[in-house]
């Protein structure tokens, strides 16, 4: 939130006390599980990690990949069960805490609330461009999409990264989140190398000619251009 606005020392130490309670969930755990009662919310403070649904075909359709500095689970904290699973796709290190802690902060600093509603409003609309993009764009779009937001997502918190990034995922999880299997996936990272639009080497991707990558997937950044003099003042 420090990325958006200048916080206070209260909504500092607000945000602090959520984080008071760090656990170590291994590569590939089950952080939460789709249709169990979730009463936890987690703020990602490293790692990368997936939120996915299992289809009823025994498919698994990827929803969204989370970065260090994530509120996670907060689309299940109105229901009684988890819409979504929640796994670790790294080591990581997450906070839990109960949802009830969630209401004292939109209590005690509105402009906080204000934020989570900000990157609700973000996510969802990154969705809704990727759930376009499964309709209506070509293979090649899609993964060129979301190789540019893996990498603007780690970026944000890591501002040495500029061209070159470690990928984390495996072709299957690729596909998984672009409705491909692993065998176009492939087929597809290999035609984006040939076109000199990206390097691989090593579990890392290069970002060669990032204009050309961005026009072909028609990608926009939705962490950017943002207007937020909405926002109400610090408490």
């Amino acid at each position: 939130m420090g990325e958006l606005v200048e916080l206070t020392p209260g909504e500092v130490a607000a945000l602090e006390k959520l984080e008071e309670r760090p656990r170590h969930v291994r590569r590939g755990a089950i952080l939460q599980r789709e249709n169990e009662n979730g009463n936890e919310l987690f703020i990602m403070r490293k790692g990368l990690m997936m939120s996915y649904v299992l289809l009823d075909d025994g498919s698994r359709q990827i929803l969204r990949f989370h970065f260090a500095g994530d509120l996670l689970g907060l689309s299940g904290a109105i229901y009684h069960e988890s819409p979504e699973s929640l796994c670790a796709l790294s080591d990581c290190v997450v906070c839990p805490f109960d949802r009830s802690l969630l209401s004292d902060l939109m209590a005690e600093h509105p402009r906080l609330a204000s934020l989570i509603l900000v990157y609700s409003q973000i996510e969802r609309v990154a969705l809704t461009d990727r759930l376009a993009a499964l309709g209506r764009t070509s293979a090649k779009q899609r993964i060129a999409a979301l190789l540019l937001e893996l990498r603007n997502r780690i970026r944000a918190t890591d501002k040495s990264v500029e061209k070159v990034f470690a990928l984390g995922l495996t072709q299957e999880e690729i596909g998984d989140a672009t409705g491909l299997t692993s065998v176009h996936v492939n087929r597809m990272l290999r035609q984006l190398e040939e076109e000199r639009l990206i390097a691989r080497e090593g579990g890392r991707v290069t970002l060669l000619d990032e204009r050309a990558l961005a026009r072909a997937a028609n990608y926009v950044n939705r962490y950017q251009a943002l207007d937020l003099g909405w926002l109400p003042g610090p408490s």
